[in-house]
């Protein structure tokens, strides 16, 4: 098999080094190049210790501007725009960027949540991995918006871990703040909140419905748990029914009718989905991790598709329950 030549831009931070893990046990996958500015001639097993006999390769500050096949954007939200604009890349490139700067599908990115754009990504050559937050609360609900099931204001919370916040250290995400803690922060006005709506209007142009979102800062470091509800006539079989339909092509999203924990997601890049109707309304639970099927592993998910690859290679993981 000729290897894909990939980049990972910013693989310094917790996605790029989280990307390192992945690809460089993709069978398919050649890592070249892994870009950081700040840590450029430090060899990456030198910052990410659990990458010693893994990965050796040395931080750059030089982008190749040809041979590579895929290049990851894994830049602060903002900066992927203006790298692009300082590096140019070939037409044949596939740039996956794990940014919000394209997620409104502008500069010709196409939206990579497979589950519902699995055959545009697989000819895309630009393409905008969703946020993690967005992922879990899209997938909880894609399924109702499309049947039209939705017809009211839909109430969303979410809890994530603090490797969301990123690497760079910040008063909300310094361990004294947040270990035995809780707060909420963007109440009703998240970011992740344009990607959803633009989602849902393509799976259902009726779909206006207000999204009230109530985001929280979780004391773990991993994972997110969304719950969203709203009215509905129907009945618990109903719904898991149809979500189960909905999925049956989906190889990381699953409706479960056990109970749900967060720990059935961490490390791995699947999305588990619970259904139960009370009190006249569905309840949906949806958990992920944050740095996989949020991040880094839906990336991957994108690469496979994009180059024609089975879309869970590299990306069997979970050893450990507890």
């Amino acid at each position: 098999m000729t290897k894909i030549k990939t980049a990972i831009i910013g693989a310094a931070g917790y996605t790029g080094a989280e990307l390192v893990r992945l690809l460089v046990h993709h069978p398919a996958c050649e890592l070249v190049c892994l870009y950081s500015s700040s840590q450029k001639g430090k060899r990456i097993d030198e910052l990410h210790g659990d990458l010693i006999g893994d990965c050796d390769l040395l931080f750059t500050d030089v982008v190749p501007h040809s041979g590579l096949d895929a290049v990851f954007l894994c830049l602060p939200h903002g900066e992927a725009t203006s790298f692009l604009k300082q590096h140019s890349f070939s037409e044949t490139t596939v740039l996956i960027d794990l940014s919000t700067d394209f997620r409104n599908e502008s500069a010709g990115f196409v939206y990579g949540l497979p589950e519902v754009n699995a055959q545009k990504v697989k000819t895309a050559k630009r393409i905008a991995n969703p946020g993690c937050f967005a992922t879990a609360i899209q997938l909880a609900l894609a399924p109702a918006i499309q049947k039209n099931w939705v017809q009211s204001p839909i109430h969303v919370t979410g809890i994530t871990g603090s490797t969301g916040a990123g690497k760079s250290l910040t008063e909300t995400s310094h361990f004294s703040y947040r270990t035995n803690n809780l707060s909420v922060y963007k109440l009703f006005n998240h970011q992740h909140l344009q990607e959803i709506k633009q989602t849902f209007q393509q799976l259902n142009p009726e779909a206006k419905q207000e999204i009230l979102f109530v985001p929280y800062r979780g004391n773990f470091s991993r994972g997110i748990w969304v719950t969203a509800y709203f009215p509905f006539t129907g009945t618990t079989e109903m719904a898991v029914d149809y979500y189960t339909e909905f999925y049956s092509q989906a190889v990381f999203t699953h409706v479960t009718a056990g109970e749900l924990d967060l720990k059935k997601v961490i490390n791995t890049n699947k999305c588990l989905l619970s259904l139960q109707v009370q009190n006249g309304q569905l309840i949906i639970y949806s958990a992920v991790d944050n740095l996989l099927k949020g991040a880094s592993g839906q990336a991957v998910q994108n690469f496979n598709l994009a180059f024609g690859l089975e879309e869970k290679m590299g990306l069997n993981l979970k050893s450990i329950v507890y």
